[in-house]
């Protein structure tokens, strides 16, 4: 049974950092792209940033670019979010999510991510 676990999340001020972990299990790691999700009260869920597989191509959604940085370790079968600059809008469950199909690019995983093996999620809260 396929098992993603984020964990990192937590309270910080302003202007601080965080990273976030995403540990995959029950499946393989490698050959798959990832993401990383956000979703605030009251708000829909907001793609922040996606890695490849193969070539490790990222991609960032404008309201994160230059703060958030993904990267993944095949080896730990883990993805990270390094954030820095939290703003007080940045509070939100963080999600990763894994491609349900292997060997896809990431750009085919951003168009389909509805369809993907979702983590629990980690609560971020940035305090001003």
């Amino acid at each position: 049974q396929v098992h993603l676990e984020e964990s990192g999340g937590g309270l910080v001020q302003a202007g601080g950092s965080l990273r976030l972990s995403c540990a995959v299990s029950g499946r393989t790691f490698e050959g798959y792209a990832m993401g990383w999700f956000r979703q605030g009260p009251g708000r829909e869920r907001e793609f922040l940033a996606a890695i490849d597989w193969l070539d490790g191509r990222t991609y960032y959604a404008d309201s994160v670019k230059g703060r958030f940085t993904i990267s993944r370790d095949n080896a730990e079968r883990t993805v990270y979010l390094q954030m820095s600059g939290l703003k007080p809008a940045d509070s939100a469950t963080y999600y990763c999510a894994q491609d349900l199909v292997p060997y896809r690019s990431v750009t085919m995983f951003m168009e389909t991510y509805e369809s993907a093996y979702w983590g629990q999620g980690t609560q971020v809260t940035v305090s001003s």
